[in-house]
């Protein structure tokens, strides 16, 4: 299943020159706790933005470079053809696509899951959060994050469903 992972700020802010345009543990929290044990599917820039691979996840990369340029560990795919046949194979398992705008852009129409984070503050960006079709998902739990010195914006934790017809 095709599970979009994301954080966005007002205005649908994702990001700022190849990085999150905010700090916010919690959030960094939550990704590492749901990606673990699973497959993280990123676009080249968006894996770049990673100090390494990432650990006790599988990775995956879409881009038209060569697998030469990435890590032995990493999976190279070359198309969103390729991710929705590496998805088809893997009905079970939980892959979390994270980026960055085209890949949600390119697998709106696929994606079962959206487990999104809203920061309630403004941040200059330079990559934003294609828009979705909320009314082809149902909300299935809500969670407000604390705001406190380490995390000093206020957010919430959303997961929605696809409404299946």
């Amino acid at each position: 299943m095709l599970i979009f992972l994301w954080a966005e700020s007002q205005g649908h802010v994702i990001g700022f020159k190849g990085q999150l345009p905010w700090h916010l543990p919690a959030d960094m929290h939550f990704f590492k706790t749901v990606t673990t044990g699973n497959t993280i599917i990123a676009g080249s820039k968006t894996f770049a933005s990673f100090p390494h691979a990432l650990p006790n996840r599988k990775n995956v990369v879409l881009t038209h470079q060569s697998a030469a340029n990435f890590p032995a560990s990493v999976t190279v795919l070359d198309s969103f053809d390729a991710v929705r046949q590496y998805a088809a194979q893997r009905p079970t398992e939980k892959l979390f696509v994270v980026g960055g705008a085209q890949l949600f852009n390119g697998l709106q129409a696929d994606v079962d899951f959206l487990y999104r984070t809203t920061i309630d503050a403004g941040f200059d960006g330079d990559t934003w959060m294609p828009a979705l079709d909320y009314s082809k998902f149902q909300r299935i739990n809500r969670q407000p994050g604390v705001r406190n010195e380490k995390n000093p914006y206020d957010y919430v934790f959303e997961q929605f469903q696809r409404i299946v017809d």
